[in-house]
């Protein structure tokens, strides 16, 4: 029997061992129930602590049309909406050019340029903001080159595009990374101008990752609240208000309310951004061919000039971070010390770095196990279709719930007296589940991706065989997609270790985090102390990053020779 008259058995022939039965249908409701648990009750807490009628937990209508009519909240409302589409209009520009330039042009040394361009990636939000001051606070270095300090609307602007660059980034590279060479050609041949080409070409096909990209920056935006409340100043914005409201205040209703309308954008963006998507008819044919830039030495050089530019800007803000934390006392004695990397302020000390380091690898562990394990078990099993169904519904979920708001959600829920699962509470495990259900979306997708890659035959030919589906899991799919699972491992890690959004919330004294900490140091007034410790995150993702990528050169060309024909032992 051939392999490719059994493939179609694949959808119809059943586990027939108990262990097999056990990996696939146990493993779709394990995870069903772990995504129930740390995305839809968290969540529906946040309704049930917002509408409360009950004015000791939120005080319900009422308090929602105090709250909503007051002119306090709409001067927040006013605010943050104006911050984000600013922000929004900022950077989705600039990061399409530079995508362009990295997709599109012949600029040299094009990795160095998205390198220092990911750089926000590997640092908590609040240290563009630290950045900020040391540059043009009231005694920055650069404070004679402007005419007001950095403190107010203008400071979180600059702060959040920094902080959101490379997110926009990465979706407009993927929206430019493909392109079919015969369409320029047919433009060429028929006498249109580079500018009408791009605009019957390459705009067309790009516009809705544009779209995507403005979407999701107006959502970081609008939801962070590390940047306001270093910059801030007076200019103040719904998302410090829910955390001032829950950590300052205690006004736990107030937090739900307000963390009820921050859901709100990120649900609107991320479906229309579905439907959209749904609309778009595919820009590639099968007969495509590969779009190789041309030479055009103006159109170069203009482009390098562009991003080199504005590499020096986000180098140029993160060094000024790095070089402060090693300064005695800012401006006064800019001698060299390491005084601040001490923590003496801090308690615990370096626990909160060390604490980081924990969350970190165990998200990338067990993250990276739970979400591949799941994807396979969704993508390359058939039993039970409705439940995979509901478990590529509920994958999705976490990308629609910023992270302030999980983090509020979990407050609520796993905080409750009769919940028996309250003693999570201010756990290093429950610190864990949060990151690893904050990040799961993206980490969903690239696993998604690369297991859609894969021939069902191989299932087939394994079932053929009589071989257990789990051994085919562990010796088969493992070894090929390999590449996709370092990088989730890598994403997690660094995504991990850089949050600070949902976290807030949810630390106690002996699990208190890095990015948590640089936080309490800048509200203490210890920005040194603060940029050291953000200059420790920055180092260790990137090192990180860089020590996973060298040691999985070795792994992936071990497991991935079939790729080369190279078959020699």
């Amino acid at each position: 029997m051939s392999i490719t008259t059994s493939a179609p058995k694949l959808q119809q022939k059943p586990c027939k061992s108990w262990l097999d039965i056990l990996f696939v249908a146990g493993g779709k409701w394990l995870l069903l129930g772990v995504l129930t648990i740390a995305v839809l009750f968290p969540l529906a807490a946040i309704f049930w602590r917002g509408f409360n009628p009950d004015a000791s937990q939120g005080g319900g209508l009422t308090a929602a049309l105090s709250l909503f009519s007051s002119d306090n909240f709409r001067w927040l409302l006013g605010n943050s909406i104006k911050v984000s589409i600013s922000v929004a209009c900022l950077v989705v520009p600039l990061a399409y050019l530079f995508a362009y330039a990295l997709q599109r042009t012949l600029i040299p040394v094009k990795p160095l340029w998205r390198g220092v361009s990911l750089l926000p990636l590997l640092a908590p939000s609040m240290l563009p903001g630290i950045a900020l001051v040391y540059l043009f606070g009231n005694q920055g270095f650069l404070r004679s080159l402007v005419s007001d300090n950095i403190y107010g609307y203008w400071g979180i602007v600059l702060g959040e595009a920094i902080y959101t660059f490379p997110h926009a980034l990465m979706i407009l590279l993927s929206a430019l990374s493909m392109a079919d060479a015969r369409l320029f050609d047919a433009a060429s041949s028929m006498g249109a101008s580079s500018w009408k080409s791009f605009r019957s070409v390459t705009w067309p096909s790009s516009r809705q990752g544009v779209f995507a990209a403005f979407c999701l920056v107006f959502t970081l935006t609008i939801t962070d609240f590390g940047v306001p409340v270093v910059v801030g100043g007076d200019y103040q914005v719904l998302a410090l208000e829910a955390y001032k409201a829950v950590i300052g205040q205690q006004q736990f209703g107030r937090g739900a309310l307000i963390g009820m309308v921050l859901l709100l954008p990120a649900i609107f963006t991320f479906t229309l951004d579905a439907w959209l998507r749904r609309r778009q008819r595919d820009s590639l044919s099968s007969r495509a061919q590969v779009y190789v830039p041309k030479s055009n030495p103006k159109r170069d050089w203009a482009f390098l000039a562009f991003v080199f530019m504005l590499c020096a800007v986000l180098f140029g803000v993160f060094a000024m971070a790095v070089y402060s934390s090693f300064i005695q006392f800012w401006p006064y004695n800019l001698s060299f010390s390491l005084r601040h990397y001490n923590f003496d302020g801090l308690p615990g000390g370096w626990l909160a770095y060390f604490n980081s380091l924990k969350l970190a690898f165990s998200t990338a562990i067990f993250g990276s196990l739970i979400i591949f394990t799941g994807a396979y078990l969704i993508e390359k099993t058939s039993a039970q279709k409705w439940l995979n169904t509901a478990l590529r519904m509920l994958s999705f979920v976490p990308m629609a719930i910023p992270g302030l708001v999980l983090g509020l959600g979990y407050v609520f829920f796993f905080n409750l007296p009769n919940n028996p699962l309250s003693f999570l509470y201010g756990s290093m495990a429950l610190l864990v589940l949060c990151s690893i259900v904050h990040f799961f979306t993206t980490a969903h997708m690239t696993a998604s991706t690369a297991l859609r890659q894969l021939d069902k035959e191989f299932e087939a030919a394994s079932l053929s065989l009589k071989a257990p589906l789990y051994r085919h899991f562990y010796t088969v799919t493992l070894p090929i997609c390999l590449p996709a699972l370092l990088d989730i491992f890598r994403y997690l890690f660094v995504s991990a270790m850089t949050t600070v959004s949902a976290a807030i919330f949810l630390y106690s004294p002996d699990t208190i985090l890095a990015a948590v900490a640089v936080l309490n140091m800048d509200d203490a007034g210890n920005v040194g102390g603060a940029a050291a410790m953000s200059t420790l995150i920055l180092t260790t993702s990137a090192g990180v990053s860089a020590a996973l990528a060298l040691a999985s050169r070795g792994l992936v060309r071990r497991s991935q020779a079939w790729r080369r024909g190279d078959l020699s032992h």
